[in-house]
């Protein structure tokens, strides 16, 4: 007999990827395993040296062969038909929007209940097909959005600035903070001088505006400071923006490039730093920026809605306009200039908000809700 589960993840990306929405799907599929469900994910076979079938931490992990790559997504025949298949053989299915083929899961799903988070409305830099694909993904999303009883976002700031909002607005709507993992403990092993260590954490790509950092950053002349960008440039879907970057950092020894971290080299990170920057064009939360607020230090970020909302909630840091390097300069400088204190008050606030606890509550009520609405329509 085929194996039952009580929750089937479906995403684009999932482990050993880092992003956003793979570490909370991750989160969430692993956290869930933990209290007792059985739980399957479906990818794509994004790396061909990953098996197609492993368990992960208790998570059944099924990956499916890409066929053609468009950008961030994939063709790849086969995933409908497992998602679905893993999805009849669940209590829920939980959808990670945008992808490509939520769409046609969600149809081929058979009476399963759809719990989908939306983590962002789609954005790609100018290209000459992105705005097909973007138009392709939105009619994806607003089509799994319509087959799902309930619909999940980070923030009720995201959710309302979105273009799905009405719809999500007919259904059951929760926001969920990412889940945040408490970072403190780390050692400053990338610290260099005495002087103010601003830092840098995500993908390196157009879309986190990190040539706005660095231009904000040699606003700032002193020999010892420093600016540490750390994220993955080699492997990152899409392709990376790191050859526009190098060209803005130019001959400035100040600032370094740290490459991709993990583990606690990612606590040692933000250990090492005065100031955490988030300085990007499209965001709609930023587990990095909370997870340095977390750890005592505060958060720079760009005024975009959802991404905003970290920084909005706690005060632990300051919000200005996209692609404006003089305020991020500025806003850099007096976030070097708080007291400790200050800090860890605000510090404390985020580890309350954003912790990894707090979001697996809210996803398993939800869970809850709808396996109960499938075993009575079963029944």
């Amino acid at each position: 007999m085929a194996k039952q589960y009580d929750l089937t993840v479906a995403l684009t990306y999932y482990e050993p990827y880092i992003s956003g929405l793979t570490h909370t799907a991750r989160c969430v599929a692993e956290g869930m395993v933990q209290r007792g469900w059985r739980v399957a994910v479906v990818a794509a076979q994004h790396d061909r040296t990953l098996p197609r079938r492993e368990t992960i931490a208790g998570v059944d992990v099924y990956r499916c062969p890409i066929l053609l790559r468009l950008n961030r997504a994939f063709i790849a025949p086969s995933y409908p038909v497992i998602a679905a298949k893993l999805a009849r053989r669940s209590s829920v299915l939980h959808l990670n929007l945008p992808m490509a083929e939520a769409a046609l899961v969600a149809r081929l799903r058979g009476r399963t209940p759809i719990l989908s988070t939306l983590h962002i409305d789609l954005y790609l830099p100018p290209g000459r097909f992105s705005k097909a694909i973007v138009r392709a993904s939105d009619h994806t999303s607003r089509a799994a959005i319509r087959r799902s009883s309930a619909v999940v976002a980070y923030s009720e700031d995201q959710a309302h600035a979105s273009q799905f909002w009405p719809l999500m607005a007919e259904r059951t709507f929760a926001p969920v903070a990412a889940p945040c993992l408490d970072r403190r403990g780390g050692q400053p092993n990338y610290r260099r001088t005495g002087g103010l260590h601003v830092g840098f954490l995500g993908r390196i790509v157009e879309d986190k505006g990190i040539e706005y950092l660095v231009r904000a950053f040699r606003q700032i002349t002193d020999p010892d400071a420093r600016l540490l960008l750390a994220g993955n440039y080699a492997t990152v879907a899409g392709g990376s923006n790191l050859a526009e970057l190098s060209r803005e950092i130019a001959d400035d020894a100040r600032i370094q490039l740290l490459g991709e971290l993990r583990g606690t080299e990612v606590d040692d990170f933000y250990a090492s730093i005065d100031v955490f920057a988030l300085p990007s064009v499209a965001e709609s939360f930023g587990i990095v920026q909370a997870e340095a607020m977390m750890a005592g230090v505060p958060s720079v970020t760009t005024d975009l809605p959802g991404g905003r909302h970290p920084v909005v909630a706690t005060g632990f840091g300051r919000v200005v306009p996209p692609r404006d390097p003089q305020a991020l300069a500025q806003a850099i400088r007096e976030l070097a200039a708080t007291t400790p204190s200050w800090r860890e008050s605000k510090a404390e606030q985020a580890r309350q908000r954003f912790s990894v606890a707090a979001c697996l509550d809210a996803y398993e009520k939800l869970f809850t809700s709808l396996a109960e609405q499938r075993r009575r329509v079963a029944g």
